[in-house]
């Protein structure tokens, strides 16, 4: 299993062209739950504290394995949406990591 989680930040001149961007961009992954191979889990927020140093939107998910990752990276739909995003997100930071056994 392999978590991986990627935050970005929205262009837009306004805060409600920033909002607009973040639920788009949160519509558009919402549509790959189910529909990619080995992605187990899905979850996608829209940051709620508007503090300056907060990115504006965050993608969780979960996959079967490093290999699952990688086929995600490549898989059409995937980039199908990445497509559609354009140059809507201005910063993104991802971290992928495999999770600690529980105690």
């Amino acid at each position: 299993m392999i978590k991986h989680i990627v935050m970005w930040n929205m262009s837009g001149d306004t805060a409600a062209e920033r909002d607009d961007a973040a639920r788009f961009v949160r519509e558009q992954f919402e549509g790959l739950r189910g529909a990619v191979p080995g992605l187990i889990e899905l979850e996608i927020g829209i940051d709620e504290s508007k503090v300056d140093y907060a990115c504006d939107v965050v993608l969780y998910s979960v996959f079967q394995s490093r290999e699952a990752l990688d086929a995600y990276a490549a898989h059409p739909l995937h980039l199908k949406v990445r497509e559609q995003l354009g140059n809507i997100r201005i910063a993104r930071y991802q971290v992928d990591y495999i999770p600690a056994d529980p105690a």
